[in-house]
């Protein structure tokens, strides 16, 4: 009796791991949906409204552990079978959107933002649900729509004029990796040898941080060619406005070293049926600055004495989903509430330090919980005295946050 029972306990455990991974199989095709959205509002308002949809050849995103986020991000995409309400795929997101506002920009005027989400293709009806969240980690907008994989109105794109790219390095295993794309901003078509070596050099910055480094074999990484008219990109503060891919600039909520871009939809136009999931925009500029959004996008550019530190800070706002470690003077900005745990694994309001870097502390002398992070110097705190995602200096991230990414990583691959 007990042999049987231990044989069907294992007959059971096989059938379950199976229908794991079965899923992806299961519910969606080899294929990208891409979702395009407009979120508009004001400080005390969001309005989110489908776009377009478009599919995509090839599907390059995670095809296990497809219910689960790593983190848990300002906000969360959530795709259900129609029939079954089972989740059947998730991923969460900020967006620039939600930054501006926190803005004073936002008091007084309503605005509009492209935003871009990639799902695997659906083989049946499927509805997705888009939910929003504010900086006290409530949801505070949502928004369901039905999708019909057989709809005529969703745009084939990526399958012919596909933007030349070049290999950078293959994954040792393309069906369990992460795929990284650069992109071109600001290069005209002939100083694509100039991008190449750019990007070349910005992935070796990369590689050259821990844990990238010990897990290398883990990304493929392209860079694609999308020319501009002019070089460099636009400087508002200077009265500077230049015709490029995708229209990039500085002065974002009128910061001068923020380096973004609000055309979305013209990004993954230039990508589409390119192998990639996540961007990282190369600049062409000798100016300081650079942007990045939590599976979104990194804006970085490449010709400044810290272009190569900036380019590994940013990846580790848009991939890495860490936060800022640095504090400073009259913020006006509130990103992080001292009555609510931040969901970045590097910060805490040591409201609920659980699952940080509280394992590091008495195993590492350095470790502790130091004062000044999330852009306060009172409340917020850090785990090392400094780190990469502090200052440009520090030649690499601390151990929380290389903690923190080697989780991740391993999230998508392991």
């Amino acid at each position: 009796m007990m042999r049987r029972q231990v044989f069907l306990f294992y007959l059971l455990l096989l059938s379950c791991t199976a229908a794991t991974a079965q899923q992806f199989d299961d519910y969606f095709t080899d294929q990208t949906l891409r979702v395009d959205y407009l979120f508009s509002g004001d400080h005390n308002t969001q309005n989110i409204a489908v776009d377009e949809l478009l599919v995509e050849p090839r599907w390059y995103g995670k095809r296990h552990r497809l219910a689960e986020v790593p983190v848990e991000g300002n906000g969360q995409i959530t795709v259900r079978d129609h029939h079954s309400g089972r989740v059947i795929y998730r991923n969460s997101f900020s967006t620039l959107f939600q930054e501006w506002q926190q803005e004073p920009e936002a008091l007084n005027k309503v605005k509009s933002f492209e935003n871009v989400f990639l799902v695997p293709m659906p083989k049946d009806t499927a509805d997705i649900t888009l939910d929003l969240r504010n900086n006290r980690r409530e949801i505070s907008s949502s928004m369901t729509h039905q999708i019909v994989p057989s709809d005529i109105l969703i745009r084939p794109i990526g399958y012919k004029d596909v933007t030349p790219f070049e290999t950078l390095q293959k994954a040792s295993d393309s069906t369990n990796c992460i795929y990284l794309a650069y992109l071109a901003e600001g290069y005209q078509a002939s100083e694509m040898n100039t991008f190449i070596a750019d990007a070349r050099t910005a992935m070796e910055a990369l590689f050259a941080h821990e844990p990238y480094k010990s897990m290398r074999q883990y990304f493929n990484i392209i860079a694609v060619k999308s020319p501009s008219k002019e070089s460099g990109a636009s400087e508002p503060g200077k009265g500077i406005w230049r015709n490029t891919a995708l229209n990039s600039h500085w002065d974002t909520n009128y910061s001068e070293r923020y380096l973004t871009t609000s055309h979305l939809k013209d990004m993954h136009n230039w990508l589409a049926g390119t192998p990639y999931e996540h961007i990282l925009v190369l600049v062409n500029s000798e100016r300081y600055g650079g942007g990045g959004v939590l599976n979104s996008y990194v804006l970085s550019s490449t010709h400044n004495k810290w272009s190569k530190p900036v380019v590994v800070h940013e990846f580790g706002h848009s991939f890495a989903a860490l936060a800022d470690e640095y504090a400073y003077e009259g913020d006006a900005v509130d990103m992080y509430p001292l009555d609510v745990e931040p969901w970045e694994r590097n910060i805490t309001t040591k409201v609920d330090f659980t699952g940080k870097w509280e394992n590091l502390i008495g195993k590492d002398k350095r470790a502790g919980l130091y004062e000044g992070a999330g852009y306060k110097l009172k409340g917020v705190y850090r785990g090392y005295p400094d780190c990469r995602m502090r200052t440009n200096e520090i030649p690499e991230f601390c151990p929380a946050c290389q903690q923190a990414t080697r989780k991740l990583i391993e999230f998508y691959v392991k």
